[in-house]
């Protein structure tokens, strides 16, 4: 991801009832007022009304919410505004950008109540805890488990399956310049074959006739052969997408289904994961400490799987059952050290582009 947008919960966020935070919008500048707590995030970020409420309630702060389009673009607004940020907090900076963020010196120290339940492989941050790993989430290929069986093909399960002949054409992808699952689904492979192999994998993935389109809805919704959006129209049965979106194929389906129509090929997974941190500057400090403590606190972490389609970071927070029956445990993604991304990300994608989209 040039960051980890939540496209996929946005497709079904009118089946899970999806609501936005009060107060959305706002002219920037922080929190001018004592009582309101300012959190700036991307499009995706969502949170049920009624935990909202509650911390809104106990805390006494009003929250109001600056969405600064996909998580790129909305940290890139949080550098140009550095030293007199738009809000308090910064929720959805991930590991494909944190060092960004870090050295251009964003956020200020806090240790976010409720960190000794998060995994210490989540953070990345752990000296200094300048951001809180709040959630995580994997990019891997999907297929559509119909078409396989109607062909009587194995779906690919590993990077080095999709070089192979019968799976020849099958195959969309993002764009790596335009979609983070597009560079997530590079990143992976280039963790996997590493700086002198990556571009020879490419040239064989190209020649086995990988297709590139803009972004994950063209991918999903119109290529993809599984995508109840797209009604099966796509000619596609593998795509780039997220380990959680066999879960949404599921949500609101009346008979629930033994499995989930699509599946994940657990080998081509890419480890993203997001954070939160105090902005440096916050008008309201003391609010944007305890909205972060709200973040990463059992209630709201219980919440984000059905509202983001993504994993909580607290490994004590419980996971619905839509992901624990029809979701895939992702053991060993693919993942590269956050400083590596940023060194090299620019070049990466530019070598991909010349490689890939002549």
């Amino acid at each position: 991801m040039s960051t980890i947008s939540r496209i996929a919960a946005t497709t079904v966020a009118a089946a899970v009832g999806m609501t936005a935070l009060a107060g959305c919008g706002g002219s920037g500048g922080g929190s001018a007022d004592a009582k309101t707590v300012t959190l700036v995030s991307h499009d995706s970020f969502n949170v049920s009304k009624s935990v909202l409420a509650a911390f809104e309630k106990e805390s006494g702060y009003k929250v109001t919410m600056l969405k600064g389009g996909d998580a790129g673009k909305a940290v890139n607004q949080a550098v140009l505004s550095k030293g007199s940020p738009q809000g308090d907090v910064f929720f959805g900076i991930d590991n494909t950008l944190l060092s960004r963020g870090l050295d251009e010196g964003l956020f200020s120290p806090y240790r976010a109540k409720g960190l000794d339940s998060v995994p210490a492989g989540l953070q990345l941050d752990k000296g200094e805890h300048r951001v809180t790993p709040l959630d995580y989430g994997d990019i891997c290929v999907n297929y559509d488990r119909g078409y396989f069986t109607r062909h009587k093909i194995a779906p690919p399960e590993t990077f080095d399956d999709l070089l192979q002949p019968r799976y020849k054409g099958l195959l969309v992808t993002e764009n790596s310049a335009t979609s983070s699952p597009g560079l997530a689904f590079q990143l992976g492979t280039i963790a996997k074959y590493g700086e002198q192999g990556w571009q020879s994998y490419w040239k064989k993935l190209k020649a086995n006739g990988v297709e590139v389109v803009d972004g994950w809805d063209q991918a999903y919704n119109d290529r993809f052969s599984g995508s109840a959006a797209g009604k099966g129209k796509g000619d596609k049965p593998l795509v780039v997408s997220y380990a959680s979106s066999p879960p949404a194929e599921v949500l609101g389906k009346k008979p629930t289904p033994k499995e989930a129509p699509t599946g994940v090929a657990a080998g081509t997974c890419f480890r993203q994961i997001e954070f939160g941190g105090l902005l440096k500057g916050a008008k309201n400090e003391k609010g944007g400490k305890a909205l972060l403590d709200f973040l990463l606190s059992k209630k709201f972490q219980e919440d984000v799987p059905l509202q983001m389609f993504v994993n909580p970071a607290r490994k004590d927070a419980a996971v619905p059952e839509l992901f624990t029956k029809y979701g895939t445990t992702i053991d060993k993604p693919t993942t590269l050290a956050p400083g590596t991304i940023t060194k090299n990300r620019e070049q990466w994608i530019k070598q991909w582009s010349s490689l890939v989209l002549k």
